[in-house]
């Protein structure tokens, strides 16, 4: 093994445990979250938590539901900014978006073989679009294919607003890619997040969501 492989470590929870308790209740407070199905969140084992991607504080909504440590994936720029230091005290996986990153890659699966949770969002990158959902990348389903760990489909809607009226996140039913192949798994994956977003928007189908916008 390489040193530079042997020198990938699993971020600490340490930063993630202490502000816990003290950030959450503010949160929640603040933004007036709805939570549904978060009794389906696994308590152990290797987890991939995986969302649709709307807005900055998305992964938010998963962690206020849990006191698992959930280590999210985030894009480099958050650790180059004023608030580098709480992304990473909050034990975040700094991701290079210019390309594979392998290291990134590297460090979320030695999460998972620790029998630890990961965040992350298949589309890549916030939908600024008017398009239901963007294009899902393998990341999610391959990361949990190769660490057998069960994938968590959850589905954000709603605005970040004091005493939001319309905020949910609703958790579906953990799946392991198993037989699947990775597209199988994939299209599975989008189909489960497609179908939480849309009850949370009271919706039927996709098409609905289109008129909706139109």
């Amino acid at each position: 093994m390489s040193k530079n492989k042997s020198s990938i470590k699993a971020p600490s929870t340490f930063g993630y445990r202490l502000m816990w308790p003290l950030l959450v209740p503010l949160f929640k407070l603040w933004y007036n979250p709805k939570v549904i199905g978060k009794e389906k969140i696994p308590k152990k084992g290797a987890l991939v938590v995986a969302s649709n991607h709307l807005h900055v504080y998305d992964q938010c909504l998963a962690i206020i539901a849990t006191r698992r440590p959930i280590n999210y994936m985030a894009k480099n720029e958050y650790f180059e900014g004023k608030l580098k230091g709480f992304f990473k005290f909050a034990g975040c996986i700094p991701v290079m978006r210019n390309g594979k990153d392998d290291r990134a890659v590297r460090t979320a699966l030695k999460v998972l073989k620790n029998k630890g949770a990961i965040g992350i969002f298949p589309e890549g990158t916030r939908n600024k679009t008017e398009q239901f959902l963007l294009p899902f990348k393998f990341g999610a389903v391959s990361m949990a294919d190769k660490t057998n760990a069960m994938i968590l489909p959850v589905g954000v809607s709603g605005d970040f607003k004091f005493r939001s009226k319309n905020l949910v996140v609703r958790f579906g039913e953990p799946f392991a890619v198993g037989d699947m192949t990775l597209p199988e798994a994939n299209d599975k994956l989008r189909d489960e997040i497609a179908k939480l977003v849309l009850t949370n928007l009271g919706l039927e189908n996709e098409s609905q969501f289109k008129k909706k916008i139109g």
